[in-house]
């Protein structure tokens, strides 16, 4: 056997076992290529069909960067069915919801968090930082595409249908069955 397609199957494998030993719940049909970095303290479920394509060599456009899902203390993430993602960070820190359908390309983040305190003071003590941070639902709807280098802010809905351009910031509500793109991103035209 090619040790590509080897290293493909083994990394599937050894996906699944973390996956399930962090006690997320995953539905039917899960594939998860490359290595995949997991913080989970919350809740984190995903749904039937689920592809994630993590680092160069089952993504080309991930170059070395490896998808990673992060999902805080009392914080929760839905995946929903026949979601696509690659080398895409996801960091929850309130709540992530990302319906049906949707595919998320390379080199992709999408945060609920600042992550940080916007108060300089407050940034000098790790601890009180972190519990300092401003946390908005982000709500990505059924079918959405969004491309590769995107960066989605907290308190985000993006409408179902709808497609983020390549390398935007979507830092304010998209509506539904449109084309979005920029820095910041705004409707280019409808669907």
């Amino acid at each position: 056997m090619d040790m590509y397609i080897f290293n493909r199957k083994l990394s599937g494998v050894i996906n699944i076992i973390k996956f399930r030993l962090k006690r997320i719940t995953i539905g039917r049909h899960f594939r998860a290529l490359g290595n995949v970095g997991l913080d989970i303290k919350g809740r984190l479920t995903i749904g039937n069909d689920f592809r994630c394509n993590s680092g160069i060599m089952n993504n080309p456009m991930g170059v070395n960067i490896n998808s990673f899902l992060r999902v805080g203390k009392g914080a929760e993430m839905t995946i929903g069915n026949n979601v696509g993602i690659s080398s895409t960070v996801l960091w929850c820190d309130n709540k992530i919801t990302i319906g049906d359908n949707v595919r998320i390309g390379a080199r992709t983040i999408i945060t609920d968090s600042d992550a940080h305190s916007l108060d300089p003071v407050l940034r000098q003590n790790y601890e009180i930082d972190a519990k300092n941070a401003k946390t908005a639902p982000v709500i990505i709807g059924k079918s959405v595409f969004i491309g590769t280098s995107c960066i989605i802010c907290k308190g985000v809905s993006i409408g179902e249908n709808s497609v983020i351009g390549a390398g935007s910031v979507v830092t304010k509500d998209v509506p539904a069955n449109v084309i979005a793109a920029g820095n910041p991103c705004k409707v280019i035209r409808n669907l």
